[in-house]
Parts: C-alpha cells; sequence; structure tokens
C-alpha cells in the first residue's frame, strides 16, 4: 500500500467506524507500520483509561448549585418557552465546560487513570509482581543472569521449553537489551484456571532510588474466552500495566500478555512495543 493512511482514518479505524473495505486497507497498512500500529494502541489504551475516569461523571445530574446560578440570573419572564430553552441550554454549556476541564486536567497529568477494580488476571500479574521484585536472592525459579555466555544460554533454553510446555503456549525470552533491560529468570505460577509464568527483567546500568536496579515483569498465560483482545493499560498505586492478547499463530497461541512495573507509561510502552515485535 503506497497511499498514505492519515490519522482521521486510523481514529476511525480505531472507533469502528470505517466500511468494510476500508477497513481493511486500513488494517494492513498497519500490519505493514509498526509505528502507526504503536500510535494507533497507545490511543486505545488512553481511551480505556479516560472511559474508565469519566465514564461514571457523563451518568451523573447536573449538580443542584449549577442549575440554581443558571436559574438565579434568569431573565424574570422565564415562562417564555425560547427562555426556558435559553435557560436549559446554559445548564448544559456549564455542564460541559466542567466536563471539557476535568478532561484536560486527566490528559494533562503524569498517570492517565488510576483503576483499583483491575482485570483479575491483571491483578494476578501485579500481584506477583509485588511478591517476587523485591527478593534479592531468589527472585525467579530459573536464573539466567551472572553466568558465563554458554551458561547463560543453556538456561535460556531449558527455561522457554520448560514454560512452553507446561503452559501449552509458546513461551519467548524477550531480547529488552536494547531498551536498557537484562533478563534475570522466569518462574512458573498458578492461575485461576491452569499454570501462568513469569519472566523477570532488570535495568542494566543505574539503580533506581533505594539502591536497586528497576525491574519489570512480564507475565504470560493462556487466556480464556472472556479475555480483552485489545492492547490495554492500567495503572494501580505507582504500578503501570500495559497488557494484550495475541491470536493463534504458526507458532502456537492464542497467549495473553501482562507487562507490569514501576515505570513512566511511555517507557513501558517502549518495552511492550518490543516485546510486540518479538
Amino acid at each position: 500500500m503506497n497511499a498514505r493512511i492519515e490519522d482521521t482514518d486510523l481514529h476511525a479505524w480505531l472507533d469502528g467506524e470505517l466500511p468494510p473495505e476500508r477497513h481493511a486497507e486500513v488494517q494492513a497498512w498497519l500490519d505493514e507500520h509498526p509505528e502507526d500500529a504503536a500510535r494507533v494502541r497507545l490511543w486505545a489504551a488512553d481511551r480505556e483509561a479516560l472511559r474508565a475516569r469519566l465514564d461514571p461523571v457523563l451518568t451523573e445530574p447536573v449538580p443542584q448549585r449549577l442549575e440554581q446560578i443558571v436559574w438565579s440570573h434568569a431573565p424574570a419572564t422565564i415562562g417564555v418557552p425560547w427562555q426556558r430553552w435559553a435557560a436549559a441550554v446554559a445548564v448544559f454549556a456549564l455542564g460541559g465546560a466542567v466536563g471539557a476541564a476535568l478532561t484536560w486536567r486527566l490528559q494533562t497529568t503524569a498517570t492517565i487513570a488510576t483503576v483499583t477494580a483491575l482485570t483479575p488476571w491483571v491483578q494476578r500479574a501485579a500481584v506477583a509482581h509485588s511478591v517476587y521484585v523485591p527478593e534479592v536472592r531468589h527472585p525467579v525459579e530459573v536464573d539466567v543472569a551472572g553466568k558465563t555466555a554458554d551458561e547463560s544460554r543453556a538456561q535460556e533454553e531449558h527455561l522457554s521449553r520448560w514454560l512452553t510446555k507446561r503452559l501449552d503456549v509458546p513461551v519467548k525470552l524477550f531480547d529488552l537489551r536494547a531498551q536498557g533491560f537484562a533478563l534475570v529468570g522466569g518462574r512458573l505460577l498458578p492461575d485461576a484456571a491452569g499454570p501462568s509464568a513469569q519472566l523477570m527483567y532488570q535495568a542494566v546500568g543505574d539503580a533506581a532510588p533505594g539502591g536497586k536496579p528497576a525491574r519489570v515483569t512480564v507475565y504470560l498465560r493462556k487466556p480464556d474466552d472472556a479475555t480483552p483482545a485489545a492492547f490495554r493499560y492500567e495503572q494501580n498505586g505507582d504500578l503501570g500495566m500495559f497488557y494484550w492478547v495475541e491470536g493463534r499463530s504458526a507458532s502456537g497461541g492464542p497467549c495473553g500478555y501482562a507487562l507490569v512495573g514501576a515505570l513512566p507509561r511511555e517507557k513501558l510502552l517502549t518495552l511492550a512495543e518490543a516485546i510486540y515485535a518479538q
């Protein structure tokens, strides 16, 4: 496909507003242009976060104090139909201005949204991250760090084969060195309906505040039918989480992924994109 796909078409594709033929053309463009696909997934993550925060506000009635402000400044002849409509429009506009201000405020904060009611399997990924990341001596079950090149390679092959067999999905050990993170190792974990796995990566170089290098984890599981396939972002306290499901391919699947870490959203997105690309 040679013709450039504009952002308006990308937004329409994301919102499901394109006719089937045009939808297929945009899908083909995204398959061939990973940078645009990354932007669209980020839009989707922002949309879900804003919905989680703003949907309850949309269903709230206009606060009584705002209605009183409008009605107290309405003409004395408010009984005239057109003036009644004008007052109603003023109430609506005032409510819209408040909503717009709230949206702007949310979009300019460092954290798009704090979601306490996490998707269950993403919550398990967050809990597993919180349990094992602080460990010093036994952060993983199969350790690949601090060994010779041959020993690390042998351990990585063992870890990948073992987790793939237990999860019945292909478990790839992602190379995140270009993004500043090295593989520490991995472990098998229980999930609601079977086994899951956790891969741990540690920042190379400068340590985080407190003297400990930053760590992120990748939680993998065989998804159930209710798992949403969309690329999404959630935040719970200091932890940010990108999660998605990849469908069945020649190498197997499908497989659900959750990347968890106490990092800025943009940094987590960079890591998630590197994982997705591999």
